[in-house]
């Protein structure tokens, strides 16, 4: 920590208050960026993906459960791998508290990640979590959903720093 260890009250309070102009500000931005990730399009996904759950087989239109949107969580919890990426572990660990208010706007959650799911249940109670965990079976579910969010960032970045095309290497 840095900054004036002996400072009056009334310096304190000023630095204070033009700190949480700026608190307030970010949450209106936040709160604005919502809105746009809530408001973008809709893109129907054609391929039929198969998911391993706890309750059996299921197609990504199955993971819905009934609710208008899903929520999946790519977890990085490789086939050979011992441990959830501590990243995610970290992540998960704070899901539990939240499922109540994604359910009351009709969000369903899933974690998917390539562990087979015996691994993914024993990490779900070793961590006594409540989520619903699905496994991807030699699929590119997670991969082609992040390729294109890449390829139109990198698209974006380019546009905006005016590059020129790319042209075919000889």
């Amino acid at each position: 920590m840095t900054g004036e260890l002996n400072a009056t009250r009334e310096r304190w309070l000023a630095a204070r208050l033009d700190l949480l102009e700026e608190e307030k500000e970010l949450t209106r931005r936040s709160d604005a960026l919502v809105l746009k990730r809530q408001q973008l399009p809709r893109v129907r996904i054609n391929k039929r993906y198969r998911f391993d759950t706890e309750n059996g087989n299921a197609s990504l239109q199955d993971l819905f459960g009934g609710r208008s949107q899903l929520l999946v969580y790519h977890f990085m919890f490789g086939p050979d791998y011992s441990a959830g990426c501590p990243s995610c572990s970290s992540i998960a660990d704070g899901f539990n508290g939240f499922f109540v208010h994604l359910e009351n706007h009709d969000v369903a959650f899933w974690a998917v990640s390539r562990a087979p799911l015996a691994k993914l249940q024993a990490f779900k109670a070793a961590h006594g979590l409540e989520l619903s965990l699905g496994f991807l079976r030699r699929q590119r579910f997670q991969q082609r959903f992040q390729r294109l969010v890449q390829r139109r960032a990198a698209a974006a970045r380019r546009d905006r720093i005016q590059l020129p095309p790319r042209t075919a290497r000889p």
